[in-house]
């Protein structure tokens, strides 16, 4: 696939959370003998699976995968981390003759990946951190975000609050260096690959509506029992994994602190702000981004016929 001298070739398929990435970026792999790397920062995660929408044991039977279930929840993954992982998974891919499918919805990891980011090179700071995390106990993850804001607007602007292990990260690379952790993400030019991005969007009330449905099914196929087996394997809820869209919710019901439909009005809500975050990433008027209406019936058809365009340039 790679020729010498050029560019390796990359799929990315990126859009909102229920949007049908899943389904399209297995048919086309299929289609076009390639192996899907997930850019997803929520099912880096094992045991993590109903609450993430993570594909099926048979789903990824299709289709090779990579980067799914690759950590327990106590541990992290930094961008850095994710970054070069992939980075080297898609060039085995390419090593082998096949063609690397990036697919998720989370921006920062597919615009590391694409846009060659250097995330700052700041080691961990155990007591600083510590602190940090403290502070968040004592007066919350949106007064700690607030700090962040006060410091960096962009970076903040970036992070939803509910993601602390990011805040801490950005407030812990500006406190250790005295700079804005912004600017110290830096680019190393134009995009190392031959890249062809296809975008999936559907309009908001149809979105809203999958997303309603989605999480109801959740529920219905055992979110609380999943979240009830991560307590009970010793995973606390604090953790920045379990920060995971709707896992806190699961935690206050199990805890007799909500009910159960209490925490679903609320995990709807909090998805479609998520959704919402999601588009300041994916802007409809990106030029490089080969936007596709995720609902029509020959979106299968529309995007290979893209693919084949694309393949013809190389």
């Amino acid at each position: 696939m790679k020729v010498e001298g050029l560019k390796p070739p990359l799929i990315a398929i990126i859009g909102p959370t229920a949007v049908g990435k899943t389904e399209l970026s297995l048919q086309l792999a299929e289609h076009f003998n390639g192996e899907i790397i997930s850019s997803d920062s929520r099912l880096f995660y094992r045991g993590m699976n109903i609450g993430t929408a993570k594909p099926s044991a048979k789903e990824m039977a299709r289709v090779s995968h990579h980067l799914i279930d690759v950590s327990n929840p106590d541990e992290t993954w930094s961008l850095g981390q994710f970054q070069k992982t992939a980075s080297k998974i898609i060039e085995d891919i390419v090593a082998r003759g096949k063609l690397p499918f990036l697919v998720g919805g989370t921006g920062q990891y597919f615009r590391a990946v694409t846009e060659g980011w250097l995330p700052p090179e700041v080691k961990a700071d155990k007591r600083l951190r510590g602190e940090l995390e403290r502070m968040k106990e004592e007066r919350g993850a949106e007064w700690l975000h607030a700090k962040l804001a006060t410091l960096d607007s962009v970076a903040a602007e970036k992070i939803d609050y509910r993601n602390v292990r990011r805040t801490i990260r950005a407030l812990e690379v500006i406190l250790t260096t005295g700079k804005r952790f912004s600017s110290q993400r830096k680019q190393s030019g134009k995009s190392p690959y031959n890249l062809l991005t296809i975008g999936l969007k559907r309009p908001r009330p149809e979105l809203y509506e999958r997303v309603d449905l989605r999480i109801e099914q959740m529920f219905a196929a055992g979110l609380l029992d999943e979240v009830q087996n991560l307590l009970d394997a010793g995973h606390a809820s604090e953790l920045p994994s379990m920060s995971a869209l709707g896992y806190r919710q699961c935690v206050a019901v199990l805890n007799g602190k909500m009910s159960q439909d209490e925490a679903i009005v609320q995990m709807k809500r909090v998805t479609r702000v998520f959704v919402r975050r999601q588009a300041n990433w994916f802007k409809d008027d990106d030029e490089r981004i080969k936007w596709f209406d995720a609902g029509d019936a020959e979106l299968f058809i529309q995007t290979e016929k893209e693919i084949f365009k694309w393949l013809a340039k190389m």
